[in-house]
This record gives structure tokens, sequence and C-alpha cells, in this order.
């Protein structure tokens, strides 16, 4: 691609700003716009539940490159700008400003927004979301006068904000309509580790029911649940999901279903059109079926695959959804794909909080989790690409070397 090419890329998260770098790196030297709908310059967000919002890091730590990046690889960066309108026929994304940039490729990734609960009250001040560095500094503000706090959702952003702010010395109290946190993703064994975790630090932990109003006097006062119970409170943070920002690719006619959809090289239903990050459904080859991953790793490595597609190179994304967590002095890492599975095995004691747990269906691990234990994700990802066959009784004993179960049962890989 030479100089005359104008590529776009909307959206100036973590999956954006690695694409512009990526694009530069591999020697595209036209034009390279990055249209951001935020104030900031691209930073990364998992800090924002953890030690940003606690104060243990600055606003420095999280930004993705250092403020003169940009201007020196020649991004021009759009803070502040919302993308409005794609014209597909013609090439161009419309500014909220007015503008229009015509594009040679563009790069969607448009990440995505909390989902929001609408119930009474839910308009009250001191009813609180986190998605942006504002969120966050909004939140720490509260963490800093103390008080009490209702976290409405015990997924990963509630656990970890309900841990940030235990950590920070406030009541907390977490409602969550699932029998333990973050069931669905890790089943009831291990989401079990995660609930004592938080009973030992002295969270109380309303699960197995719902939020009904926030009430308050313009402000919120108190938690309505669902069994008919209230919390009073200080403030609320509401951590129930998000949802893919992909009204702008519908609006041009791309298929949309649960994000953007897009191949294994992350280009979408219209030639020079690609997607990345949150809002990107893709293909994955090892899978055999679309995935949309919500976490760091994949804004990290998806928008860089994105950028060298945009090139025309042949870059399949192939990697595993790997994520991870940090709350109180339990460290996590997870690899994989397991939206549905037989059993999980584990390897080590719960009691102990360091351990392996390993998601079986059909006999093969489609995912692990290595809960602080280090230094194992090379072959836990080797395992689970093998598809190889393990008996139960090998994942659970620590005298079996993880590299063994690959070794030993390669043969039984489909």
């Amino acid at each position: 691609m030479t100089r005359e090419h104008t590529f776009v890329i909307v959206g100036a998260g973590l999956a954006g700003a690695k694409a512009a770098e990526t694009l530069r790196a591999e020697g595209f030297d036209g034009r390279l716009v990055l249209v951001g709908a935020e104030a900031q310059r691209p930073y990364e967000r998992p800090p924002l539940s953890k030690e940003y919002v606690r104060g243990e890091a600055g606003r420095e730590k999280v930004y993705v490159h250092d403020e003169g990046f940009y201007a020196e690889h020649d991004v021009e960066l759009l803070l502040g700008r919302r993308a409005v309108g794609l014209d597909a026929a013609l090439s161009e994304v419309a500014l909220d400003d007015g503008r229009r940039l015509g594009y040679s490729r563009l790069l969607l990734a448009t990440g995505a927004e909390p989902r929001r609960l609408a119930i009474p009250g839910g308009e009250l001040d001191g009813v609180l979301y986190l998605r942006t560095v504002e969120d966050s500094d909004a939140l720490r503000e509260r963490l800093d006068a103390g008080g009490s706090v209702v976290v409405i959702g015990a997924g990963w952003i509630g656990a970890e904000v309900a841990a940030s702010a235990r950590q920070r010395g406030l009541d907390v109290t977490v409602v969550e309509p699932l029998a333990v946190p973050l069931e669905r993703v890790l089943g009831s064994e291990v989401g079990a580790i995660y609930r004592d975790a938080h009973l030992d630090h002295g969270v109380r932990m309303l699960l197995g029911t719902g939020v009904e109003a926030f009430e308050g006097d313009g402000r919120v006062e108190r938690v309505r649940t669902g069994d008919g119970g209230s919390v009073d409170c200080d403030f609320v943070v509401v951590g129930v999901g998000v949802q893919p920002r992909s009204a702008l690719a519908e609006g041009a006619g791309l298929a949309v279903e649960n994000g953007i959809l897009v191949d294994e090289r992350l280009q979408t239903t219209l030639p020079g059109v690609f997607a990345a990050g949150d809002v990107a459904n893709a293909h994955h080859p090892f899978y055999g079926e679309r995935i949309r991953v919500e976490h760091w790793a994949n804004a990290l490595h998806q928008g860089p695959a994105a950028a060298r597609n945009m090139l025309d190179q042949e870059a399949p994304f192939e990697r595993l959804p790997y994520f991870f967590s940090d709350q109180y002095d339990l460290g996590m890492e997870y690899t994989g794909y397991a939206p549905r599975w037989d059993r999980v095995v584990l390897r080590g004691d719960p009691a102990e909080r360091k351990l392996i747990a390993f998601w079986v269906a059909s006999g093969r691990v489609v995912a692990a989790m290595n809960l602080n234990v280090w230094d194992v994700r090379e072959p836990l990802e080797r395992l689970i690409r093998s598809g190889a066959e393990v008996e139960d009784r090998r994942l659970a004993d620590p005298d079996v070397p993880l590299g063994d179960l690959v070794a030993a049962d390669a043969g039984s890989a489909a």
C-alpha cells in the first residue's frame, strides 16, 4: 500500500491503537486516521477496575503509547469525535462534526458498552457504571470518600470492583442472581472459590437474587432486591455485562449478529472493511465457529492481525482466547474457550486457592485456568490444541507433569 491510500480506524481503544502501530511497523506509508469517541488517547481497560481505581497507578500507566507516539508515526488522532455513518458505496465515514473521511481500507474497532439496568431509580445520582477512564476516576472519588457500596453483578467487572472497594476499606455488598460468582464462565465449583474469597474478606454476598429498584431522594440510598430485602448504601456500581457497539456497521448493511461478523482474516461481509476487538464476532480456525471475546489479550493481538490483513497479508487470527483477573491475593489466567462442558477437573486443593482447573468436553480439555500457579500457560495451551483425550485421574494428579499429558496422549488426538 502506497501513499495515495487512506486507512481509517474507527475506535481508539487498545485494538485500534495496536492496529495503527502495526500498520506503520509493516511499512504502510499512506494516510492513517484513528478516530476515537473519547477525549483520551488510547488506553488499556484492565487497570480501571484494579490498581488504577484503587489509586495505586496513575493515568500514565494506562495509556497504550506515549503522548508523542501518534505524531511521531504520522497517525492523525481525532479524539472526541464519533463516527455516525458509514457509506460503503462511497467508502466514506461520516463524523459527528460533519466531516467525511474517505478510506481505502477501514477497521471498525468500536468496542462494547455496558448493559444498562432499566429499573426504577436507574437514573439516580450515585448509580455508576465502569467502562471508561472517566468512569474509573468517578469511582475512585467514591472510594476515597469511603462508606458503603452495593455492586450489582458478580461477573469479572463486578467481582474486581468489589475486591478493590473492599481493599480500600469500604463496606461492600454484592447482589448476584446466580448461585456463585462467575458461574456461567467457571461453573459452580470454581465459582465457589471466588465466593469464599470475597466472604473471607468481609464482603456481604447476596446470591441467588436480583435487583428490583434503586431508591433514594435524588441520589441512591438503598437497593431493593428481588427477595424483598433492601440494602442501604452510599453508591452503587452496576456490572452486568457489555454489548458490542455494532450500530455503525449494521446501519451500513454489514452482517451483524452478536457483534460484527468477520472471517478468520477479520474481514467483514464488505471487502476492504475489517473489524477487531470486543465488537468482532470472528470465525476461529481452531474451533470452527464464531467467537466474540471481550478481553484485553484479544484486543491486543486481534488489532495487529487485522492491520496485516488490511495490507493484504494472509494473517488468519487463530490465537486461543486468554484472559486474567486479580482479586485480593487471587491471581488467575484462563486459556481456551468453554461455552459448554461436561465436567471440571481440579489439580490442587480449592481450600488452598492454588490449583489448575480443566474444563472437559467429550473427553478433551477445551479450557484451563491456573489459579495462583504460574508459568504453565504454554503447556496448557498445547494440551488444548492437541485435542488429546486425557483421563481425569491424570489431569488431577500433580505428579504428572503437564507436558506429559500431551506427550502420552497425542496418539488419541482428534
